[in-house]
């Protein structure tokens, strides 16, 4: 499969990518002389990261009949110093709210993504270092997994 994108500068430091029928605006960080308006490239990756992994994860929980009734993810990044100022170790933190949530399920559910279903992360863990948890937050009681 192929698939065509077209970004188009507007002004200043400012991009837009036609991606099909949305259009996503890019721009430099303020102090790369972008106005804060919209978010930068590295940001977009990290959405499209957390994106790609959360659908999964939600999928892969409905096909399991597990319902939970909050799901975040949390990314904490770390980039070199020098020029490209690259990623080197992402870890992602996967919040799970419930109550009686079998942890196993989730864990798999979250593995089944890592390993197996998301391009995002399997394109950029040839790049990066890539790790992750599972916190489970128990709706009638105390977190799980801190």
């Amino acid at each position: 499969m192929k698939e065509r994108f077209t970004t188009t500068w507007q002004q200043d430091m400012s991009f837009i990518t036609q991606l099909g029928s949305h259009a996503v605006r890019t721009e430099a960080t303020m102090d790369h002389g972008g106005t804060g308006a919209a978010p930068g490239p590295k940001s977009l990756l990290i959405a499209a990261l957390s994106g790609c992994t959360g659908l999964d994860v939600i999928s892969i929980l409905k096909k399991m009949k597990v319902s939970v009734d909050e799901f975040t993810i949390d990314i904490e990044t770390q980039e070199s110093e020098e020029h490209p100022r690259v990623y080197t170790a992402l870890h992602l933190i996967y919040r799970f709210t419930g109550h009686e949530l079998d942890p196993k399920k989730l864990e798999r559910a979250v593995q089944l993504s890592q390993e197996t279903y998301c391009p995002v992360n399997a394109m950029l863990k040839k790049a990066v270092a890539i790790s992750y948890e599972v916190r489970i937050i128990d709706s009638q009681l105390n977190m799980i997994g801190a």
